[in-house]
């Protein structure tokens, strides 16, 4: 898989009849590698192990229904309070983040109510604050250290 732009991090990653998979510490078990579940897991490690985000607060591709249809999400991080903190939505490194990241990422923010967004492809990465109150965003460099 190909260098994301993201810190290095150590993955466990077994191949198993020719296909290669990758272990996902929240869902506890070994996931298709594929290259965007190669984006989803830099994140998931991003989030832990430089952000300091709790193991246990964060939530993995679950699904949720916008408008009537199954859809599912990338990553969740809670509060401690449940209420949902971070909402974010990976694409692989080939695809190009562009406005209909951004109203898939909005259209399921509808539902989860996030107070702070991230939009990635391994490549660039987006970050929004989210003002519920008067339907506004802000776009940030980087999003906050959990610190609860």
């Amino acid at each position: 898989m190909q260098a994301l732009n993201f810190p290095k991090y150590s993955f466990r990653i077994k191949n198993s009849q020719n296909r290669h998979y990758i272990f996902d510490g929240i869902r506890k078990k070994f996931v298709l590698l594929q290259p965007e579940e190669w984006v989803r897991q830099h994140v998931v490690h991003f989030l832990v192990f430089t952000r300091n985000y709790p193991k246990s607060l964060i939530n993995v591709e679950k699904q949720l229904l916008v408008n009537k249809m199954k859809k599912r999400y990338d990553v969740v991080v809670f509060n401690p309070d449940g209420s949902i903190f971070l909402l974010v939505e990976c694409k692989a490194p080939g695809v190009t983040i562009d406005q209909s990241t951004f109203d898939q990422i909005a259209r399921y923010n509808y539902e989860l109510q996030s107070n702070y967004l991230m939009v990635t492809n391994g490549m660039e990465h987006y970050y929004c604050q989210m003002d519920h109150a008067n339907e506004k965003y802000t776009f940030l460099k980087d999003i906050p250290d959990f610190s609860r």
